[in-house]
């Protein structure tokens, strides 16, 4: 591995990381920026676990490098800053053992940023690569909706 200094933008701060260029950001943010909330799941982009937020597009922060992500804003779940999306979870009583949610709220934050109110097809197709061992999809999908309801009600 050859050690090179990368300056990353981490919600809205800004760290210059002496690592491997093509290390995973999942791991920077976990074991150099102590940033622990992205989760690491099956390392191969399918679970969704590790989604974080490049530029305000959900990537998987197991397969995206961390010469991929220099010079973008980079924003994980701690710097997420979607309270109407996070009430709604609360509200739907979302999580269960809470290893994926996470990668759930990330993606389902770039939903909202991108469509307002989306349909139940859009919302499958935004979370369909986001997996929860527990089920909780049906309780997913109602807080989305609950989200995107209660940000249209404030327009």
């Amino acid at each position: 591995m050859t050690q090179q200094k990368q300056t990353l933008e981490v919600n809205g701060k800004s760290f210059t990381l002496d690592a491997d260029p093509n290390m995973p950001i999942l791991w920077a943010l976990r074991d150099i920026l102590g940033l622990t909330g992205t989760k690491y799941g099956c390392g191969a982009g399918l679970c969704g676990a590790c989604t974080v937020h490049i530029d305000g597009s959900p990537v998987r922060g197991c397969l995206t490098s961390i010469k991929q992500a220099a010079g973008k804003s980079v924003t994980t779940i701690e710097g997420l800053e979607a309270e109407k999306l996070k009430a709604a979870w609360e509200k739907h009583n979302v999580p269960q053992c809470g290893y994926c949610q996470a990668g759930q709220l990330m993606s389902a934050a770039a939903l909202l940023n991108t469509t307002a109110k989306p349909s139940e097809a859009q919302i499958d197709d935004a979370m369909s690569g986001n997996i929860c061992r527990c089920g909780t999809y049906p309780r997913i999908k109602a807080a989305i909706n609950t989200a995107a309801d209660n940000r249209k009600a404030e327009a």
